[in-house]
């Protein structure tokens, strides 16, 4: 981890990220028919907690049954137990931590889940420079897989990071095949993406510069497998196997992810942490797909560790 050079500045990456949570619920928006609402919220400056966000929401829709894009730019005293864990120098200092992340569930399907984020954290001391680090990635979870999607998806992550070191791409799908992978169920949540953390090997500006091409391309990733897979039919049948998948997602945002643990142990806002929920999920008891169904396929083909570029 590199200390901030002097050239350190927070302020055109919270307005990078908040012109990007416009964009994207805008783009989103339009898609489905039904715009996203704003939920404006601040956390009084006496609490551990300080500083608010946006929170943006689109239930019931045509497209998406439930998307939530969230911003928040929030310090505190000291940095959560999550943060510090792997950098024990840091403990006991304040911190800065800014980003948007978002989720969307869309109502067929066919169209698969999708997770985005995009932050910084900078963690403070009196008389000290800050010492900063980027994060974020995308990740597509479908309930019925297509390869072509994978492949899209994949392409557009490889290219986004392209600019900024061949190895990137490579490093940080392994980061996302790792990260998201439920050891309980000894399975990947989805086809993968990109993750990276505690990131900051470019300096800041190109560091910078990284995490915006990576939000940039969210849109060119998703968008077109939406508009794909929005008309193809299904039935009650697909929709209980939607739930049954949702589920996982479920499992492991309550268990293993990250984010979520940071914003609950730093005592964040509860419903800003948790917009990331399906509004639908289903457990069945050791229940297990029919062999040669495009249910058992997601399983035996999808949600394990491929090279979607071959």
């Amino acid at each position: 981890m590199t200390d901030v050079t002097p050239s350190f500045d927070a302020a055109p990456v919270r307005a990078y990220l908040q012109g990007l949570q416009t964009r994207i619920a805008e783009a989103i928006g339009a898609l489905d028919g039904k715009p996203f609402v704003a939920d404006t919220w601040t956390r009084p400056l006496g609490e551990r907690l300080r500083g608010g966000g946006v929170t943006t929401i689109l239930e019931d829709g045509a497209l998406i049954e439930r998307g939530g894009i969230g911003f928040s730019d929030v310090s505190g005293d000291a940095l959560p137990p999550s943060a510090s864990a792997a950098r024990p120098q840091l403990a006991g200092r304040g911190f800065e931590a800014m980003g948007v992340s978002l989720v969307m569930h869309p109502r067929n399907p066919h169209c698969p889940t999708v997770h985005m984020n995009v932050r910084l954290l900078a963690a403070t001391k009196a008389g000290e420079p800050p010492v900063f680090w980027f994060g974020g990635g995308m990740d597509l979870t479908p309930s019925y897989g297509y390869e072509e999607d994978a492949r899209h998806f994949h392409r557009v992550c490889r290219d986004a990071l392209a600019p900024f070191g061949i190895e990137l791409y490579p490093r940080f799908k392994h980061g996302c095949d790792e990260y998201f992978f439920l050891k309980h169920r000894n399975e990947m949540r989805g086809v993968g993406g990109i993750f990276f953390d505690d990131f900051d090997e470019l300096g800041f500006a190109r560091s910078f510069e990284m995490m915006q091409s990576v939000g940039d391309a969210f849109l060119e990733a998703y968008v077109p497998i939406l508009e794909k897979r929005r008309a193809t039919p299904y039935g009650e049948h697909e929709r209980a196997f939607q739930a049954y998948r949702r589920g996982r997602y479920v499992e492991f945002n309550l268990v293993f992810d990250r984010g979520t643990l940071f914003g609950l142990q730093s005592g964040g806002r509860t419903e800003s942490i948790l917009l990331s929920m399906p509004p639908v999920a289903h457990w069945r008891y050791d229940w297990q797909p029919e062999p040669g169904t495009p249910e058992a396929r997601l399983t035996s083909e999808f949600l394990k560790p491929r090279d979607w570029l071959e």
